[in-house]
């Protein structure tokens, strides 16, 4: 059985059609499977959604991507994990192509991604140059990853030690244990941080993270691309 894990927080906007999406998927690739909703304090509709789309709701206060993906897996019964953020839509082709991938003897993956709306021209040309290194690596982007249960248990799910990257650190740490593929099939996800930030500020931050390594993503603060939206007035974390 497919457990899909969806971590959210005040995602009313966007959550409904990617659970619509998941459905679908699921269905057409003729699966057993179950919807875990993991609502982490969010303040809206997000729960509500979620039960209305037929997702089981598990509630957490972490406000640690990490933290809320591992907890929907600690709830999953299946023995194929699917995280999918709520801001992500998965084709049918694109989860008929993972599960190919497993029976061909792959233990997870990711693929590659698609935005949901135009984005400015820098942002166009940095996703590609981030995307291409990524598939190059072989590292799945947080939005969508797949990794059997075994595997996942083995190296200890998403590193709770970090408050980004963590998609990166578990890929690394899976290709330790078996084949980790990158499909050539997309996913797609909100352009909404392309479109809200700044190309400096983007910049900034990866510039940031590269030389900080680990220590620059140990905590929250200076992580608002992640943990904060533009939109709000500045200082409100969300």
């Amino acid at each position: 059985m497919i457990s899909f894990v969806v971590p959210a927080h005040n995602e009313e906007a966007l959550l409904a059609r990617t659970l619509a999406s998941i459905h679908v998927a699921a269905k057409a690739a003729g699966a057993d499977y179950e919807l875990i909703v993991v609502d982490d304090a969010s303040t809206d509709c997000t729960a509500q959604i979620a039960l209305e789309h037929g997702a089981r709701v598990v509630r957490v206060a972490a406000r640690q991507i990490s933290a809320v993906r591992n907890a929907g897996a600690r709830e999953a019964t299946g023995d194929l994990l699917v995280f999918v953020d709520a801001d992500t839509i998965l084709p049918p082709e694109t989860l008929a192509a993972a599960l190919a991938a497993l029976r061909a003897g792959a233990i997870g993956g990711g693929a590659r991604i698609a935005f949901d709306e135009p984005v400015p021209l820098w942002a166009h040309l940095t996703a590609a140059l981030i995307i291409g290194y990524m598939r190059l690596r072989r590292w799945a982007a947080g939005c969508f990853v797949f990794v059997r249960r075994e595997a996942f248990v083995a190296v200890g799910g998403f590193d709770e030690e970090v408050f980004a990257a963590e998609e990166l650190i578990l890929s690394q740490a899976l290709k330790q244990q078996g084949k980790f593929v990158i499909l050539r099939e997309r996913v797609v996800t909100s352009a909404r941080k392309a479109q809200r930030y700044r190309a400096g500020e983007m910049l900034w931050l990866a510039t940031k993270m590269a030389c900080g390594g680990r220590k620059a993503i140990r905590r929250r603060e200076g992580l608002e691309l992640w943990y904060q939206r533009r939109e709000e007035k500045p200082g409100k974390t969300v």
